[in-house]
């Protein structure tokens, strides 16, 4: 062997040991925002550039809770996180789904928010998402919400990753607004000495078909997740392992729906009842039944 040729496999050896282990790190970041966490969430507009001398800012915004974030995967492209808030009294407290969050290295499809309850579908080259990671938020009922892709950054004692991406209103909007119908999300998640944090920059979005974005307003968001005993979060620990099982059948479904790779639009209400009051009855636990239920949002 020559000289060069074993230089050149040292240094292709070398390059593949550092993948991996920044793909490791990447990992090990995704799955430090598991666990139970004391969260405080905090929201405020901070600038508006509405043209209405009656335009009204929303109000500031924060929010206090106990949060269980449990690992649902961990296979070595994909990291999925299922959130529980758990509220009321800490001798009997009341387990409420939130959100879900999936994390999926170097994926290249995407379903993108464009208003109204419909996402585009869109297919990335390999190279634009090259040792990048997806972040996939659902709602409650595991119908989409949001994504978008990013590389972690692990330097100066910092891991974060950022993105920016559209999505749905916030709960704490959509049922108080309709002067805009997209909120604009510059994501930050960053792993801290306390536990983690995510950081957010919101554009308040108007969009129009065949018309230019107009920003309505900003919003900072700023919410920290401190964390604390697992014990603490026991009960809700222990309601998902009861309940995994039903919501699997649901994210198989969703799964189902993804495969087909064309835009989606959704129903807001069928029979005058949202998705999720459906699929959290205690009544809906067949996997047919709850099937056929999604099915129905699902627009043709």
């Amino acid at each position: 062997m020559t000289k060069s040729i074993l230089t050149t496999l040292l240094l292709l050896v070398s390059i593949t040991i550092s993948a991996q282990s920044k793909k490791k790190k990447d990992q090990n970041a995704i799955k430090e925002m598991c666990g139970c966490y004391e969260v405080t969430f905090n929201f405020a507009e901070t600038f508006n550039y509405s043209k209405d001398s009656t335009y009204r800012p929303s109000k500031t915004k924060v929010d206090k809770g106990l949060e269980w974030a449990g690992l649902v995967e961990d296979e070595n492209n994909k990291i999925s996180i299922q959130h529980l808030l758990q509220v009321g009294n800490p001798n009997d407290p009341m387990i409420i789904k939130h959100w879900r969050q999936d994390w999926l290295y170097e994926n290249t499809n995407f379903y993108m928010f464009n208003g109204d309850n419909n996402w585009t579908f869109e297919q990335k080259n390999k190279s634009d998402v090259k040792k990048q990671w997806t972040q996939k938020v659902y709602q409650v009922d595991d119908s989409p919400r949001y994504e978008g892709s990013g590389t972690w950054v692990h330097v100066d004692g910092k891991s974060y990753w950022e993105n920016e991406t559209t999505a749905p209103l916030p709960r704490r909007e959509y049922t108080k607004r309709s002067d805009y119908n997209i909120t604009l999300r510059g994501n930050r998640h960053e792993i801290t000495s306390y536990g983690w944090l995510h950081d957010q920059d919101n554009s308040k979005i108007i969009r129009e078909a065949g018309k230019e974005d107009v920003v309505l307003a900003k919003e900072k968001g700023y919410n920290t997740y401190v964390k604390v005993d697992d014990s603490r979060c026991k009960a809700a620990s222990d309601w998902w392992k009861t309940n995994n099982n039903k919501w699997q059948l649901v994210r198989n479904k969703w799964e189902d729906v993804f495969s087909r790779n064309k835009n989606l639009s959704l129903e807001t209400k069928v029979d005058n009842k949202p998705l999720y009051k459906f699929l959290f009855s205690d009544k809906i636990t067949e996997e047919q039944e709850m099937n056929a239920i999604i099915e129905s949002f699902v627009k043709k």
